[in-house]
């Protein structure tokens, strides 16, 4: 998960598009940031940076 706030927003942008998911950019609580798919997500609404959507125009 150790990634910067680019590669983290660089890696969920590919992971969406790819996968036809909804993906999600968090900050964990050691501050570093994370990607993963909107369903699997169940920490706290505040630490959420960014959500792709690959179904919004």
């Amino acid at each position: 998960m150790s990634q910067t706030l680019s590669n983290a927003h660089a890696r969920g942008w590919n992971l969406a598009t790819t996968l036809m998911v909804c993906i999600i950019v968090f900050q964990a609580g050691n501050g570093e940031f994370g990607v993963m798919p909107s369903a699997e997500y169940d920490g706290d609404e505040a630490a959420i940076i960014h959500e792709f959507d690959p179904f919004q125009p």
